[in-house]
């Protein structure tokens, strides 16, 4: 076999087994002749057994032909020789850097090191641990992240060359050629141990011998058969070990591998070795003078001419210095389509540098992604359409096409991290044609290498993961839009169409882009409103969306899109118009069901007719608010939970505007969860509390509790519960863990994140530990086992995970599962129903404890004025003056004084509103007064402060009302 400069491959010789690659079945050939199947195909290696042949293109595409009878081409067993090329479309996607073919075996290198082999493996010449022949590429995982450069065979036998110069073999070693010092087969790759702390450059295999070239010492290595003197150690024998070829050539220093004074004696000259090469039984060695410096060849360093085509800065520079109408050069035009049509050329492209990139794996993906950024950016600079075209229809036409379910290797995915660089991405009217086939691919992959491209996207820069998650928000909001301005607009649910299609799988790739983003140990990897879409109720009407979604019995089913599947897209806006949807449809559905009651009772049981009322009234007193409440709320069923609330307190004439029923809350829940009876214990680091596993009340009064909760949320009130997001986690089913300790207790967190990071041999001396939980219970100290027999099972570097988990787990779940039980079942009386499939742990407990995303001038912006009064007037100019000085806290103060709470509700401070008006007379101050007792805060001094500074401002004017 032969290839010329212009990648042209010629051959000659036997061809009993087509190995030629022909097409004929002749059995000699005399002259060379090309290899025409291959004629369209630029060969940058080519590799030759006993009687099959490989060849690789600068395109990353490989070919096999020849004799099949040992599987050694890779296709299968179906065949037993191809008389042409065929491709190995089982390696199709992998970079491959290095080829080589042994008697009837074939082994390849990828670009990072993975290591393939097939055929022949009657003496473990694979490396695949066992002596079963293969009729497909199996990788050798053992040489995985050992950084495997360079690969040559034997008959019968397999030695690999990394990049530290360490010598790996397997295989037959009857004749010692495995180096090992015996004449026993390795079916694993093995070191060469005689070769260590040596660092070997090149290496050649004869049929049954070994050569390793180590330059720093001038020096030849030889071992195996010898029975022909292929050793050149002046004996014909064979030999384990690595022996010196006493060649005539010096070391670098001068010093002569020969030292006889015999005349027979070949003299040394004054030259160094620079090449060697095997046969089948013997060897050549190319050398240089000494005085020219020339550094002898390095097999580790591989010839860009042998290697597949990537993007680089060089050519892409000169594709920027084609003006924006001229010409291309043809040259230029063939290396952009080779390149942006290949999977292996671009997996080969963007990589680190200093062979950082060995090893790819789901932890390492190897890519330089600035680099990759910095490319992608340049070929979105370019002035020439001509160019920016080809490279489009390159990407679109060939490459996105040959993106398979089941890639053969990691290093196949890592297109699926480059591409999306790609400028073109950030136009969402190129949708159909780009990225639906992309994130049809991306979704079609298998589980395993979904994982591994979902742990590279997750764990890029923020940058890169914010960019993935704005390019398919884009995508969504650019159909709505679209829709939105479609005069014979389809419902979306209902679209059956090729857009519908696009639209479906972007927001398939929002879904999975938000599990990736809730899936990383350090929580949330971009905050989660990154994911909303603000304009999403201008086009459509999630209202009907959600009525259509919450009616359809399989709310999945394909060809029906339905936004609510899509929770994470709804802001707070959003939701909480969602929540006061399935709010109206439960109130309506619930006095409905009251007022069908009531009249079938009037018909037929008149008496009992009077019971029957459309709301969830309590009377309570404020001495006895807990039991009457408890009695109160006992009366109504499940089901009568879900119409409007009105809280009566007895003796009061206050009509239930909300105020009271707000006020009913407050006072309720503030004496229920005092940690002072009980049911609760409070976490004095964090002021949070969470259930106390030694209660001794009924878990009537925690389902009471949950119930109180779910009302809250049901009746959109704000109030300070002062639980952690671990609990709102478990009420929608979410994962607890470690980061939840933090938000209870920093101090129990950082001492098991100790523990988790200690590595030294001393862990038990050091913490002492052992399986067990330790708890003072009524001044008593109790002790409670996380495994069986914990209390003797110490705490090691191997189980400390373990027992971190289980100590978490203990702490939120099993301690208190009784208790949370209750609660839990409370809660869902209220807020069961799949309404709350569209929150989050995080909105839902703003949604009961608000925020404090501040926004004061928003309030100021949506400040109402009445009778006379504008923004521009200088009362409420000198109003709005002082009170953006106060500081925070006392802001704070106005804002409870305001609406009960000292926090916002989840849509934002425009949920807030201030009405200001003139008054006919002073009453500014009672009103003030009555509020503030009312909701319990004693702080005079704080509270004169605030209304006097307040006061200060309009004090030469009249006064006004905040209502």
């Amino acid at each position: 076999m032969a290839v010329n400069e212009w990648g042209q491959l010629f051959s000659w010789g036997s061809n009993a087994d087509g190995q030629l690659g022909i097409n004929t079945n002749s059995t000699d050939e005399h002259t060379p002749r090309m290899v025409k199947t291959l004629g369209t195909s630029f060969i940058v290696q080519v590799a030759c057994g006993a009687k099959h042949t490989l060849a690789l293109t600068n395109n990353g595409e490989l070919y096999a032909w020849g004799c099949n009878e040992e599987g050694q081409l890779g296709l299968g067993v179906e065949t037993t020789k191809e008389l042409k090329p065929k491709l190995l479309t089982s390696l199709a996607s992998i970079p491959m850097s290095h080829i080589a073919c042994g008697g009837s075996h074939s082994i390849v290198v990828s670009k990072s090191g993975a290591v393939f082999g097939w055929g022949r493996n009657t003496y473990g010449q694979l490396g695949l641990n066992d002596t079963q022949g293969r009729g497909l590429p199996c990788q050798l995982r053992t040489l995985r992240n050992v950084k495997v450069r360079f690969v040559t065979c034997g008959e019968d036998f397999s030695v690999f060359l990394t990049m530290d110069g360490g010598v790996f073999t397997c295989g037959a070693g009857m004749y010692g050629q495995l180096g090992h010092g015996n004449n026993s087969n390795d079916i694993l790759p093995r070191k060469v141990v005689e070769l260590m702390g040596s660092t070997v450059t090149q290496i050649c295999c004869g049929r049954r011998h070994t050569l390793a070239l180590v330059p720093s010492r001038g020096r030849v290595y030889a071992w195996g058969l010898g029975g022909a003197g292929q050793l050149g150690c002046r004996v014909s024998r064979s030999v384990t070990t690595p022996q010196v070829v006493l060649g005539p050539w010096v070391s670098p220093n001068g010093v002569a591998m020969v030292t006889s004074d015999k005349p027979s004696t070949p003299h040394s000259v004054d030259c160094v070795v620079r090449h060697v090469f095997s046969g089948g039984d013997h060897c050549f060695a190319v050398v240089t003078h000494r005085k020219d410096n020339i550094a002898p060849d390095d097999c580790r360093i591989l010839e860009p001419s042998s290697q597949i085509l990537v993007v680089t800065e060089e050519q892409l520079g000169a594709c920027q210095r084609v003006p924006k109408e001229a010409p291309v050069d043809h040259d230029l035009l063939t290396y952009l389509e080779t390149v942006f049509s290949s999977q292996a050329c671009l997996n080969a492209s963007f990589l680190l540098a200093d062979d950082a990139h060995y090893g790819c794996s789901s932890k390492q993906h190897g890519v330089d992604l600035e680099l990759a950024t910095k490319l992608y950016t340049t070929i979105a600079d370019l002035d020439n359409s001509t160019i920016k075209e080809l490279i489009f229809t390159c990407v679109t036409e060939s490459l996105l096409p040959t993106l398979m379910p089941s890639p053969p290797d990691v290093e196949s995915l890592r297109v699926y991290l480059t591409l999306p660089l790609y400028q073109s991405f950030n136009d969402p009217k190129l949708c159909n044609k780009l990225h639906k086939p992309f994130s049809r691919a991306v979704l079609q992959l298998k589980p395993e290498a979904l994982k591994v491209v979902g742990l590279w996207w997750s764990r890029a820069p923020m940058k890169y993961f914010e960019r993935l998650i704005q390019i398919y928000k884009s995508i969504v909001l650019y159909f709505l839009q679209q829709s939105k301005a479609s005069e014979n607009k389809i419902p979306l649910w209902e679209a059956n169409s090729l857009h519908s299609t696009s639209l479906q799988l972007a927001l398939d790739m929002l879904r999975f882009l938000n599990k990736l983003n809730h899936s990383t140990a350090d929580g949330l990897r971009v905050p989660y409103d990154c994911f909303h879409l603000p304009d999403l109720p201008d086009c459509v009407d999630i209202r009907a969306d959600y009525v259509k979604w919450f009616t359809e019995k399989d709310p999945h089913v394909q060809r029906k899109i339905f936004f609510c599947n899509y929770p994470f897209l709804f802001d707070a806006q959003a939701k909480t118009m969602l929540l006061e949807t399935d709010q109206a449809i439960q109130m309506q559905s619930a006095m409905n069901e009251a007022a069908t009651r009531a009249i079938t009772q009037m018909l037929f049981a008149p008496s009992g007719a009077a019971n029957i009322s459309a709301y969830v009234t309590l009377n309570v007193s404020r001495e006895n608010l807990v039991a009457d409440a408890l009695r109160e709320l006992s009366r109504y069923h499940s089901r009568d939970l879900k119409k409007p609330l009105k809280v009566k307190f007895h003796d009061e004439e206050a009509e239930d505007a909300g105020g009271v029923k707000k006020e009913f809350f407050m006072l309720l829940l503030r004496e229920i969860l005092d940690p002072k009876y009980g049911m609760f214990k409070q976490y004095e680091e964090t002021r949070t509390i969470w259930f106390s596993e030694d209660s001794l009340e009924d878990e009537d009064m925690y389902s009471l509790i949950g119930l109180l909760c779910g009302l809250v949320i049901y009746n959109f009130i704000i109030i300070d519960l002062p639980f952690p997001l671990a609990l709102y986690k478990k009420l929608l089913g979410e994962p607890v863990g470690l980061a939840d300790i933090k938000d209870m207790s920093p101090f129990l967190a950082k001492s098991l994140q100790d523990v988790l990071d200690y590595n030294e041999p001393d862990i038990e001396d050091v913490f002492c530990l052992h399986f067990e939980v330790t708890r003072e219970i009524f001044g008593e100290r109790k002790i409670f086992e996380l495994v069986t027999d914990g209390s003797t099972i110490p705490v090691t570097l191997d189980n400390k995970k373990e027992f971190v988990d289980l100590y978490v787990d203990y702490i939120l779940n099993k301690s208190v599962e009784s208790h949370f039980k209750a609660f839990h079942e409370g809660f869902h009386k209220v807020c069961g129903g799949r309404v709350l499939e569209l929150f989050h742990s995080h909105e839902l407990m703003a949604v009961v404890v608000g925020n404090e995303n501040y926004d004061w001038e928003e309030l100021e912006r949506n400040a109402v004025y009445k009778n006379g009064y504008s923004k521009d007037d200088p009362t409420i100019e000198m109003f709005w003056k002082v009170f953006h000085e106060l500081p925070l806290e006392e802001k704070k103060k106005f804002l409870l004084f305001l609406t009960g709470s000292d926090r916002i509700p989840i849509q934002g401070m425009k949920a807030i509103k201030i009405t200001i008006q003139p008054m006919a007379d002073d009453r500014f101050l009672p009103v003030a007064h009555t509020c503030f007792d009312l909701l319990d805060l004693p702080r005079y001094q704080t509270r004169e402060r605030l209304r006097y500074k307040l006061l200060q401002a309009i004090q030469q004017t009249q006064g006004f009302s905040l209502v």
